[in-house]
């Protein structure tokens, strides 16, 4: 199980951050990158065995219902992708400490430690749903990691996580739709046999969502102006994001699907020209930055257009140029983001036009940026060279429609002169010429090693590229089986490719030396502000939504109220439309009961719409859930009856609270807007009970009701079929029931948290406050009933199981007992004791947790989430079913106090601000420099 050792480590890793940066401050960052390379170390055999043609796969349990399992396979492809996140990713974390500083260090650690778990389960994933989860992952940790440099990040953040989250709804998608075709999940399965979807009707579909979902992650146009933007982030993230994680993420994706669409020549026509046109557009835009870490960002743009191009060729060449462009980029890339770190800790800038002749006082820097920007270039005997030889081989390769080689070449070449061009500029504006700032000097050897360490890497690896053969071959293989990949060699002859390597460099030099005409020309190329078009898309859309959402907005009822009474009308004309007629006489529709509630209920109703007194209306309301719930005993269902009652008592004590804030009779409507209603309200209940009609007696009882009555008790040895539907078979909606309410709740309890519900003093219409001249009757009133209450919760939940009760019921129970308390000891103003002693925080998240362990327990022992777990000790019998249920009493009681609490005022309102609270207050760590990126 060393791949799952591996991945749980790394997301343990992020656990100790905290404790160990208490002691070791940014200095966390060197235990970080050991532990790192600790974990690389154990991956070590699994990998050699991968390089070696063959694989590594381990899966747990995970879903069985679903056929999905928790699946992670270390093949070739995946190991190539392995290597990068961990090695880069220690060279990062042991750039970080000298690069830090403040008191963020702790969080960017634990994001960093994160993010590279997210992409390490994303590549080692063999289930597609388990690929997919990690996917999803990676975009909400490069959110976080993106937009945690203050209020500047927060659009870039936001632009990126909406785009990318895009492409994560559209792989989505294509996992369902696979799921639906194939009938698995399980990754190989499906590569292997690639006529599952080229012969189906969803074939193409996927094909196209795929790319949809990979062309997002890595930035290809028109999706690009996310990654720019993101360089808000600080320079260690936006190292790791290019060079060996985030934007990598979208062509290991195209690198996995290519067994299966790499041959078809609509997806080759689509990856090439997409890609080729983002290479070139990403590389005129780099030419034109003045920023280093701009220039940097589109030229991450440019490359990866690259490596989409050669995926898309289709060949073994082609893939073969993709892996080993995709090492290059990693070196030279991280070791350029250090540099350009380095350089704007040390002379306070990143713009070319106030930089100048470093290379007298850091010459080390200096050196280093020159090969890694050699290697970028294109120019031997750097990996960069190599790699750029073996695209160009491959470009003219394209066999996808007439002259698609030589026009791909060309334009691989455009792309390539541009990239030769901003790669020299990097150099000479920051190195080159006089020396502009003289009191500057070399930073410290462990602030340089991250960065030389993959620019020396670099060097090696051009002449020696057979080193990389085993890896490019095994990746090759998996991208297109039974293939034979090339031998990457670093001396060709004088091929073709040589002669457009010269022709790279000897225009690309003419560029260079003609910046100035050059940067006039782009300059006079009319382009957008990088995100324009998606923030005014972004707006279009909250503007759409504003519209849509404008009736919500108003003070009255009726605009509240329309739009569910439309969807009535709706689904009852549709049932007698697809009914027609009802039964003369449907089986067991009434009893001699029903009538006197009926009539009842239509005194009730039409007295509570006469009705102006707000008081008296809420008591006619009650009374109508309390018939309501006598009709439901009439029927058969108690559990529904004991709940709507005690759901009736609660409303009345939360409506009693918010009522004191209003005036104390409603608005008299004009007639010309009564008519209406009543129409609409009288032709919704007419179509809603015809509805009920017509659906009622036109079928048996159903086979799932059977089921439950007949086995209820055996296998869950509860007699209330009700209750154990709730916490046993159906336990997951359940749970996921309570977290929507939950989430509901803490947003509630947030939202009204700074605020007491109080009566506005200028209204003159406002009904008083109430104020109690007796309050000791309610006090005793209170002691009598609260004990008497609270026993009757715990009798209603120990015989949930077997009769009307359980969690729920109990905890609504002992939520008026709260309730009457506040009623006895609150209303006259003050705190309320138990109030203070129950917090709706700890209840709600305490019962989420509980309810969620419960099923944990499951999955521990080898049995789906949720499995009831029954222990016998002799005749005594205990079920995880209880624990469950305690936690959504815990949760519902959580909810109850929340309201009450919240609504009635009970918690004190914060005291102001002091008047100063505004000022900025000194950074204790020191401020930045200007033009830093921290």
């Amino acid at each position: 199980m060393i791949l799952f050792i591996v991945l749980a480590g790394m997301m343990g890793l992020a656990l100790l951050v905290a404790p160990i940066s208490r002691r070791f401050g940014r200095d966390t960052g060197y235990f970080l990158a050991a532990a790192f390379l600790l974990l690389g170390a154990l991956l070590t055999p699994s990998i050699l065995e991968a390089l070696g043609g063959g694989y590594v796969e381990e899966s747990l349990p995970w879903i069985p219902a679903l056929g999905v399992q928790a699946t992670l396979r270390l093949d070739g492809l995946a190991s190539l992708f392995t290597l990068l996140i961990i090695l880069v990713g220690a060279l990062i974390l042991a750039y970080c400490p000298r690069y830090l500083h403040g008191d963020h260090h702790a969080r960017t650690y634990i994001l960093l430690t994160l993010f590279a778990a997210s992409m390490l389960g994303l590549v080692l994933s063999a289930d597609l749903v388990l690929l997919f989860v990690f996917w999803e992952l990676t975009t909400i940790s490069s959110f976080f990691l993106i937009g945690g440099t203050g209020p500047k990040s927060a659009k870039p953040a936001m632009r990126a996580l909406i785009i990318t989250a895009a492409g994560g709804l559209a792989l989505l998608v294509a996992v369902i739709m696979i799921w639906a075709e194939t009938g698995t999940t399980y990754l190989p399965a499906v590569l292997d046999n690639p006529e599952w979807l080229l012969e189906s009707p969803y074939g193409w579909s996927v094909g196209a969502l795929v790319i949809l979902a990979a062309f997002t992650k890595s930035a290809q146009l028109p999706f690009q102006s996310w990654l720019p933007g993101a360089m808000v982030a600080i320079t260690p993230v936006s190292a790791y994001l290019h060079a060996a994680t985030m934007v990598k993420a979208g062509i290991y994706l195209l690198m996995r699907f290519s067994p299966v669409y790499g041959d078809q020549a609509a997806w080759q026509a689509t990856l090439v020209s997409v890609g080729l046109i983002t290479a070139i557009v990403g590389a005129a835009l780099a030419l034109r930055q003045h920023d280093l870490k701009a220039l940097l960002a589109y030229s991450t743009v440019s490359q990866l257009g690259l490596l989409v191009a050669v995926t898309g060729i289709g060949t073994s060449i082609g893939f073969a140029a993709a892996v080993l462009h995709t090492v290059a980029h990693a070196l030279f890339k991280a070791t350029l983001f250090m540099l350009v770190g380095i350089i704007d800790r040390e002379a306070g800038s990143r713009d070319v036009r106030e930089l100048g002749g470093l290379r007298r006082v850091m010459p080390v820097t200096a050196a280093l940026t020159g090969i890694a920007g050699l290697s970028m270039a294109g120019v031997p005997p750097m990996i960069g060279f190599v790699s750029k030889e073996t695209i160009f081989e491959a470009l003219s390769e394209a066999h996808f429609a007439p002259w698609a080689g030589p026009v791909a070449a060309g334009l691989g070449v455009t792309a390539s002169v541009l990239t030769f061009a901003y790669g020299v500029r990097i150099f000479h504006g920051a190195f080159a010429g006089p020396t502009t700032q003289r009191n500057l000097y070399e930073p410290s050897w462990q602030f340089l090693l991250p960065a030389a360490v993959p620019a020396v890497a670099g060097v090696v690896l051009g002449p020696g590229v057979g080193l990389l053969n085993p890896l490019t071959q095994s990746a090759v293989a998996n991208m297109d089986p039974g293939a034979v990949a090339p031998v990457l060699e670093f001396w060709h002859g004088f091929s073709i490719e040589l002669w457009l390597s010269a022709i790279t460099i000897a225009l690309g030099m003419v560029l260079f030396f003609a910046r100035e005409p050059v940067d006039r020309f782009l300059n006079r190329i009319k382009t957008p502000p990088e995100g324009e078009l998606f923030d005014y898309g972004y707006n279009a859309t909250l503007k759409f939504g504003w519209w849509v959402g404008a009736p919500n907005r108003s003070n009255s009822p009726a605009a509240f109220l329309i739009w569910p009474m439309v969807v009535v009308l709706v689904l009852g004309a549709g049932a007698l439309f697809a009914y027609g007629s009802w039964p003369t006489d449907p089986p067991g529709t009434t009893t001699p009961y029903d009538w006197p509630l009926i009539a009842l209920l239509a005194v009730a109703s039409a007295a509570l719409v006469a009705m102006r007194n707000t008081l008296a209306a809420i008591a006619l309301l009650g009374v109508i859930g309390f018939l309501v719930s006598i009709w439901f005993m009439l029927a058969g269902a108690p559990d529904v009856a004991l709940t709507l009652l005690l759901v009736e008592v609660l409303t009345a004590v939360v409506a009693v609270l918010v009522l004191r804030t209003l005036p104390p009779k409603f608005r008299r409507v004009p007639k010309l807007r009564q008519l209406p209603a009543a129409v609409v309200a009288i032709a919704t209940g007419v179509l809603a009970m015809a509805a009920t009609l017509a659906f009622t007696g036109h079928r048996d009882r159903s086979e799932l009701g059977d089921y439950f009555l007949s086995n209820a008790e055996e296998q869950t040895g509860g007699r209330n079929v009700v209750n154990t539907i709730l916490v046993d078979y159906r336990a997951l909606d359940t749970l996921g029931e309570a977290t929507v309410l939950g989430v509901a709740a803490l947003g509630a309890i947030y939202l009204l948290g700074r605020f007491r519900v109080t009566r506005p003093a200028s209204d003159p219409n406002a009904a008083p406050a109430p104020q109690l001249s007796s309050p000791i009757l309610f006090q005793v009133t209170n002691w009598v009933l609260a004990p008497g209450l609270l026993l009757l919760s715990a009798y209603l939940f120990l015989r949930g199981h077997y009769e009307p009760g359980g969690g729920f019921i109990a905890a609504l129970v002992a939520g008026i007992a709260i309730a009457f308390g506040y009623l006895a000891q609150g209303i006259t103003g003050g705190t309320v004791p138990v109030l203070r002693a129950l917090k709706p925080e700890p209840l709600i998240a305490l019962g989420l947790g509980l309810s969620v362990l419960v099923g944990g327990a499951a999955a521990i022992g080898g049995e789906p989430f949720l499995t009831p777990l029954h222990l016998e000790f002799g005749d005594f019998k205990l079920t995880s079913s209880l624990l469950f249920d305690v936690g959504i009493y815990l949760f519902v009681l959580g909810m109850v106090v929340a309201a009450i609490d919240r609504l009635g005022g009970a918690r004190r309102e914060p005291p102001p601000e002091p008047a100063d609270a505004a000022a900025p207050t000194p950074d204790p760590a020191g401020t930045p420099r200007p033009g830093g990126d921290a």
